[in-house]
């Protein structure tokens, strides 16, 4: 099965789409990854093919202050650019990142049937959960069900409007009016930070996290016998901003720490303070730092919190905006993380010190790692979209 993978540039979706080309050719299937040409070396490194994806630089008549104008109308135009690239490479199935709006249009000119990837929980709108993004828990009893429904209604007429501009830019283009919708949705994430609702999609299946690591180095941690403080901020453009110059100030073993603690700064540049003797700063594998790990402090970006409960650690995490501060509160509530909003000195010191000392966070962390015994094989699922 010759298969294209369609994702844009943004690290919390190329890096998945890599990760599931690696699992198709490992598979015995043929991937090509279609992203931006700044990933080219790592996935060409990883020993996949690629092919870039044209139209992501924006045009003056892009109107970015229009969230629907900006996924449909520029996925309509990137569709069309892409279309002959994609019809050279002969898919038998294109998998479409859920952003990358365009992969799905070019399958549906081309032919081809696809699939939607989702790297992250399901976020389609559902009768019976409070709106994506709010971070709240669906309501309980007849107070609780009643506030869900105010809060879907005031944003209904988004959703209604991000139907319509779809429908308009598909006949512009030449498709029906009508979205089929994808063939599969592989959900990406862990049974445990997805949240139960009555019309989950018939053809959505969790095939849990998809992960790669995008370098080969190995950040040395700081020798000592205390704890080990994992420090990843998030690399989306929405995180928030100074985690690791907060935390190289004010995490300090011997009086914020415990003595002969250690902290490691996961990140692709270097810190823009001076390195104190505790801690390291750079780019490494976090697999590898997970597995040395006592607690993590990162953004909320699905990648990270992922990665570390499937190493079972707790974490604090400082989400940003995006889905960071959804997701924040699904760990939080899954009871493996503290979170921090607004970010300040005196209250991640004393969530670092809550997580580090209460073992409950960790064997929750415990927990929802091990939920991925119950995923799906995304390999077989794409193979059954061609069925």
């Amino acid at each position: 099965m010759r298969v294209a993978v369609v994702a844009g540039p943004e690290a919390g979706h190329a890096l998945p789409a890599l990760a599931l080309c690696l699992r198709l050719q490992s598979a015995g299937d043929e991937p090509v990854l279609m992203t931006g040409a700044g990933w080219f070396d790592t996935v060409h490194t990883a020993g996949i093919e690629t092919a870039e994806l044209l139209g992501l630089s924006p045009e003056r008549s892009d109107d970015d202050n229009d969230a629907g104008a900006r996924i449909h109308q520029r996925a309509a135009r990137m569709a069309v650019l892409n279309l002959p690239v994609l019809r050279n490479l002969q898919p038998d199935l294109v998998v479409a990142d859920v952003i990358t709006v365009c992969g799905a249009l070019s399958a549906e000119l081309l032919g081809v049937p696809w699939v939607e990837l989702s790297p992250h929980p399901l976020y389609l709108p559902s009768r019976g959960l409070p709106p994506m993004g709010s971070g709240l828990a669906p309501g309980v009893g007849v107070r609780g069900r009643l506030r869900d429904a105010v809060m879907r209604a005031f944003t209904a007429r988004s959703v209604r409007v991000g139907q319509r501009q779809r429908r308009s830019v598909r006949l512009e283009i030449g498709l029906p009016a009508g979205d089929p919708g994808p063939a599969r949705r592989l959900v990406a994430t862990l049974p445990a930070l997805e949240v139960p609702r009555p019309d989950w999609p018939a053809e959505a299946v969790v095939v849990g996290p998809l992960h790669v690591e995008p370098t080969a180095a190995v950040l040395p941690i700081p020798p000592g016998d205390g704890p080990v403080v994992l420090v990843a901020p998030s690399t989306a453009s929405t995180g928030t901003a100074g985690v690791a110059e907060l935390c190289l100030r004010h995490l300090v073993p011997g009086t914020t720490l415990p003595s002969g603690a250690r902290l490691v700064v996961s990140r692709l540049a270097g810190a823009d303070i001076e390195v104190p003797p505790w801690a390291t700063v750079g780019l490494g594998r976090q697999d590898a730092l997970l597995r040395s790990a006592d607690v993590v402090i990162c953004g909320g970006g699905h990648g990270m919190l992922s990665k570390t409960l499937l190493a079972g650690k707790p974490m604090v995490v400082i989400p940003g905006g995006g889905d960071q501060w959804e997701l924040a509160n699904r760990v939080v509530r899954q009871g493996s993380a503290r979170l921090v909003r607004p970010v300040a000195a005196d209250s991640l010191v004393a969530a670092v010190g809550e997580v580090l000392a209460d073992p409950r966070y960790r064997e929750a962390a415990r927990r929802a790692g091990e939920s991925v015994a119950t995923v799906a094989d995304p390999v077989r699922v794409c193979r059954s979209a061609l069925a």
